[in-house]
């Protein structure tokens, strides 16, 4: 079921058609284009569907081995032949002729492939082609007749081709004769030099001046348009244009018969070939969807018989071949209805995208039904829809006298009539026309009952209380249309789970309205609406902060994994060093205690033999202290040698890596996460850590700190700066009151908390908000216990139940 009448027109499938039929090579195909119709039967739309792709792999890999031409349509040539007496034309039996030939190309390339190859094309091949029907002999009763010019061969028949070469003998002796006569004429000056023979009723005639013809017995067929030229025949060919003539009838009688031959042997064969013409229109239109969906990335998605939109990437085909004309590209559409959540609710500022991403889902899925292929990514899932249902675009009536509103509120009765769990409908601009708080109430009590049929669906609104509603009732969802809230320009992306900011007071702002006006406004709509449109805007800058974030993050992490593989390069290398230094030096000790005990030896043995003299033990003994420091000095010496530049830089490259990966001790120079704050750390107690900045000095977390080298810190510290100070401005400027936590641990997320505190401490907010999530009550209980160890926090407080209530909660700063 459909509606309305003219959905077609309304989503651009009357496009796509328009477009299908021009892809097409010929009538046979159009006319199927032209049959094209909304299915929901899913074995059909599945059969549909795995033929297009199978021709789309066919064009994309196989294109020469194809036929692309030829796609005649002779059905009327058909019907012509299949009155006893008629008979087809040379031209009629060259287009059959044609035709058959494509088709013949189209069997032999699938009789060429494996019996698995293309399956479902496969499947029409045997549909439509049936045993009483041999194409082959048909094909060769025509080349025995029909050249490839279109025209009859001479051998058609013996006596065709006698006939002809007594006509064309004829005609050589009439030209001889006819030359010599025009010779003579214009030797005699009666014609110029550049008349030359030619025909006239068909016979073979000599252009001659009008006041000459009196000087050549014979015929005046013709004469020009200004009566200066007469065409005649002279009397001496006339028996032989006379005898030309005959045996031109003769021919034609015999052309006659032997088409009304041919035509006689085709005749039986009509009513498969009826069949064999109708493959051929269906393999043009299969393949024209093919070519659609080479042109639009077209694919063939995860496809199941339920109600589901799982669309990753999706995008407008009509837009997007409109942007590639233009050189850009469309932002694609990534969307999911389920079960869960059956109805979109889609909010945004105008011209961001909504309407487009409404025509997109109706248009796509419609295509899909329809058996095309559709732009979307592969891993995607689409399912099937008895019905769809459209309220898009202004349909006020002046002869029924049916204004906007209630051309929509038409509508909406039709819906609420009709819905039921396997309808999508699509509403643009959802309770617009009228009063907005009316308007409102009655959109949101039509919604409930959209909701209750159980139908799936997409609706843009801007209205507030829709989006509340969405919020907190099962089986709809919040979207928006993201927008840049900084720059104030839209993004055209969808994003699923959250409402979306009209951005009416910074559109205003941007465009240049006056000041008081716009405080005027907000006046007027009262501080909750101005606190909302304000939540939603800060939430929007929050994201896109986090995202900057999350792309430094992961930076800082590749840069860590490249220190941490230095470091275990280095480590190793180390290792493998150390072990050869010991090997090296057990080696060069077992050396010197070898030469030490010689010398010992020889000393003892020296003093025996000289009677222990004193003068003489006093010298031995002098030559072995002498020995003695002779070896401490080579040692000295050995581990006083200049390192190279090399082994300097890879020094200080672990000393480096050991200072940062090593833990926060007194001494250790650090930098306060996320500022350019420099200090040294004078003291530690407990989970504090007391620096010094300069000449300031403060107590932080430790775990807000992080350890820099001294090479970094002298770098950075300047002779005659010592202290680094914060930018209050830009603290205040990028300072959110709102933290959110869900998803974190405990550890993570105390950790974030003081991170958070500290910010808003400095730049001195009375109000803060923590969204943890409800679950067990286990992190809420966690955060709220740390937060009483802050003498600057008042007090703590669920927020209100339709914000969040016991997931979020309220810290007021004294």
């Amino acid at each position: 079921m459909l509606y309305p009448q003219n959905i077609e027109q309304k989503l651009g499938f009357d496009r796509i058609r328009e477009h299908l039929n021009e892809l097409c090579v010929s009538s046979l195909g159009r006319a199927f284009v032209n049959k094209i119709r909304f299915a929901d039967n899913y074995d059909l739309i599945q059969k549909m569907i795995r033929q297009v792709a199978e021709m789309k792999d066919i064009l994309a890999f196989e294109p020469q081995a194809f036929p692309s031409q030829n796609y005649l349509d002779v059905n009327l040539q058909l019907s012509k032949a299949a009155i006893e007496g008629a008979f087809l034309t040379e031209e009629e039996f060259f287009d059959l002729k044609l035709s058959l030939r494509t088709i013949q190309e189209c069997l032999r390339f699938f009789d060429n492939k494996e019996p698995e190859a293309y399956p479902q094309l496969r499947e029409l091949v045997v549909t439509a082609f049936s045993a009483d029907l041999n194409l082959r002999q048909i094909l060769d009763s025509l080349d025995k007749v029909i050249d490839d010019r279109g025209k009859l061969k001479d051998n058609a028949s013996p006596e065709l081709q006698s006939i002809r070469r007594r006509i064309q003998s004829q005609e050589i002796d009439l030209r001889k004769k006819l030359e010599s006569i025009l010779k003579n004429a214009r030797s005699n000056g009666w014609i110029s030099d550049d008349f030359s023979l030619t025909l006239r009723s068909g016979r073979m005639v000599i252009p001659i001046a009008a006041e000459h013809k009196r000087k050549i017995k014979g015929f005046v067929h013709d004469e020009s348009d200004t009566g200066k030229t007469v065409f005649m025949e002279p009397t001496e060919v006339l028996e032989a244009n006379n005898e030309i003539r005959e045996l031109e009838s003769a021919e034609r009688r015999e052309i006659i018969r032997i088409l009304m031959e041919l035509t006689t042997r085709v005749r039986p064969h009509v009513p498969v070939l009826r069949k064999a013409y109708t493959f051929l229109g269906i393999i043009d239109f299969i393949r024209a969807k093919a070519r659609l969906a080479i042109e639009i990335n077209g694919v063939a998605p995860l496809s199941l018989n339920s109600q589901i939109v799982d669309w990753k990437n999706a995008v407008h085909p009509l837009l997007f071949l409109s942007f590639k004309k233009q050189g850009k590209k469309v932002q694609p559409l990534t969307i999911k209805l389920d079960s869960e959540q059956r109805i979109l609710l889609i909010s945004g500022p105008n011209a961001g995208g909504k309407s487009v991403t409404l025509k997109t889902l109706g248009l796509v899925q419609y295509m899909y039904q329809c058996g095309l292929l559709v732009p979307m990514s592969e891993y995607s899932t689409i399912g099937i829809f008895r019905s769809v249902f459209i309220d898009i675009g202004d349909e006020q009536s002046l002869e029924n006298d049916l204004s906007t509103y209630s051309s929509h509120l038409t509508n909406m009765k039709y819906f609420l009539i009709n819905s039921d769990r396997k309808t999508l409908f699509l509403i643009d601009e959802f309770g617009t026309g009228t009063e907005p708080t009316l308007g409102g109430a009655i959109a949101e009590s039509i919604l409930e009952d959209l909701n209750r049929s159980g139908a799936y669906g997409a609706i843009n609104t801007h209205y507030t209380n829709l989006k509340t509603f969405a919020d907190k009732t099962k089986g709809l969802v919040n979207g928006a249309m993201r927008y840049d809230a900084e720059h104030l320009e839209p993004l055209y992306e969808l994003e699923i789970g959250k409402p979306g900011s009209s951005f009416a007071i910074e559109i205003a702002y941007k465009i240049g309205l006056p000041k008081a006006i716009i405080d005027k406004s907000k006046q007027k709509i009262g501080n909750q609406q101005v606190s909302f449109e304000k939540l939603i805007k800060e939430l929007e800058i929050e994201k896109k902060v986090f995202a900057d974030k999350n792309v430094e993050n992961a930076q800082k992490q590749r840069k860590l994994d490249q220190l941490l593989e230095q470091y275990n390069s280095l480590k190793s290398y180390l290792e493998t060093e150390k072990k050869t230094i010991l090997n090296t030096a057990k080696i060069q000790a077992k050396e010197l205690i070898k030469n030490t005990n010689q010398k010992i030896e020889a000393t003892i043995k020296e003093i025996r033999e000289q009677g222990a003299e004193k003068l003489a033990t006093k010298e031995i003994r002098q030559d072995l202290v002498d020995f003695q420091q002779s070896l401490v000095l080579d040692k000295v010496n050995t581990s006083a040698k200049k390192p190279t530049p090399k082994e300097e830089k890879e020094k200080e490259e672990r000393e480096e890596i050991e200072v940062i990966l090593g833990e926060i001790s007194v001494g250790s120079l650090v930098r306060i996460k996320g500022q350019e704050a420099l200090g040294e750390v004078l003291s530690l107690r407990g989970k504090d850590a007391e620096i010094a900045i300069g000449d300031l000095k403060t107590t932080v977390k430790i775990n807000r700190l992080e350890k820099i080298s001294r090479k970094e810190y002298k770098q950075k510290i300047s002779p005659s700066t010592k202290i680094v100070g914060v930018d209050m401005n830009d603290k205040m400027m990028n300072f959110s009151f709102n933290l959110d936590l869900r998803g974190k641990r405990g550890e993570e997320a105390l950790v974030e908390v003081d991170k958070f505190m500290n910010d808003a401490i400095m730049v001195g907010y009375d109000e803060l908000r923590i969204v943890h999530g409800k679950g067990d009550g286990i992190l809420r209980n966690l955060i709220r216990q740390h937060l009483r160890g802050y003498k600057q926090v008042a007090g703590t407080q669920d927020e209100h139940a339709d914000r969040g209530g016991a997931g979020v909660t309220l810290v007021s700063m004294r």
